[in-house]
């Protein structure tokens, strides 16, 4: 198989498509490397992939809709893996334009790209953000018609978008919202590789409202299995992926970090935000249902890992601006 992996040197781009080498699956990926987060970060994970013969990396945006033709008539893709977006619900607040264009235009545009090859398969990045005043857990089924910030505006507008191309062409789509990814080579701009770093170097944690806001933690490796179990035949189905407990606490999250590394906390309490959501908690039945999937990493563990791996990559994480 070939695959087309869009934001490839993101946090999740990179381990889907490290997965998939390892699967013996030939991966083109694509990323425009922007400064939303220290590029380094981003370079670091690049450089994971290029020691594998089998990876093809193309710098630039799905938003240039010249590039992905070039990309489309040089190479026969099996499927399409889109994670490319701009991440962040409280920059998309600040400046919305930039998430619609990539996140809304960018999809359309690999749809029109896979609609003139007759590709038909499609997995889309989406978020829980969607989610926000709903009863948990969330399930699939729930409306999502009112999104509160932009980012998942943006997102509910590229899940619109892969249904109309499913109905009008055939397209086969799988739509997989993401629940708080954690793990090592973690976002620098989300708070576990924040608060890991703060609580080590004992800068002060800046903590929007009082910790009690919780979240459905999810370990990036069991997030990269379910993207890809949904590379299979489906149809047309949105599908949670998350971490399908009871959701973790960002109270026990920095309790649980400051026992890793026997450091204590400097804790810099600021206004909750109202663009975030209080609580997150995935049902994953139908991921459990549809791909056999089931997170396979426990939140202990997972922050382990997380907590060695900055260790071992503390040298140049020093250097990482969060």
């Amino acid at each position: 198989m070939k695959i087309l992996v869009t934001g490839c040197a993101g946090f999740i781009g990179w381990k889907t498509s490290s997965m998939l080498l390892e699967q013996g699956v030939e991966v083109v990926g694509i990323d425009n490397i922007n400064d939303y987060y220290d590029r380094r970060l981003k370079i670091w994970r690049l450089s994971q992939l290029r020691d594998n013969n089998s990876f093809e990396f193309v710098e630039g945006d799905i938003e240039n809709r010249g590039l992905l033709g070039y990309l489309f008539v040089n190479h026969t893709f099996d499927a399409v893996i889109n994670l490319a977006a701009r991440a962040g619900v409280r920059y998309s607040m600040v400046n919305p334009h930039i998430y619609l264009n990539s996140n809304a235009d960018g999809t359309l545009n690999l749809l029109e790209c896979m609609r003139k090859h007759r590709i038909k398969k499609l997995v889309l990045a989406s978020t829980s953000s969607l989610y926000a005043g709903q009863d948990m857990p969330f399930v699939e089924t729930l409306p999502v018609n009112q999104p509160i910030s932009p980012y998942a505006a943006s997102k509910k507008a590229a899940e619109t978008m892969a249904y109309t191309y499913h109905y009008l062409y055939g397209f086969d789509v799988s739509i997989v919202r993401y629940f708080t990814v954690y793990g090592p080579a973690g976002r620098p701009d989300m708070s576990p590789l924040r608060f890991i770093k703060w609580i080590d170097q004992g800068t002060p944690i800046t903590l929007y409202g009082d910790g009690s806001q919780s979240r459905d933690f999810t370990y990036i490796d069991d997030i990269a299995t379910g993207t890809i179990a949904a590379l299979k035949p489906l149809g047309y189905e949105i599908i949670n992926l998350g971490g399908g407990k009871n959701p973790i606490s960002i109270n026990r999250m920095i309790s649980g970090i400051e026992k890793i590394l026997d450091k204590k906390a400097i804790i810099d309490e600021q206004p909750f935000n109202k663009s975030d959501m209080l609580h997150t908690w995935a049902d994953i039945t139908k991921a459990n249902k549809l791909l056999d999937w089931r997170p396979q990493t426990t939140f202990e563990e997972g922050f382990l890992e997380t907590v060695e791996w900055y260790k071992n990559n503390k040298s140049w994480l020093d250097e990482i601006e969060l």
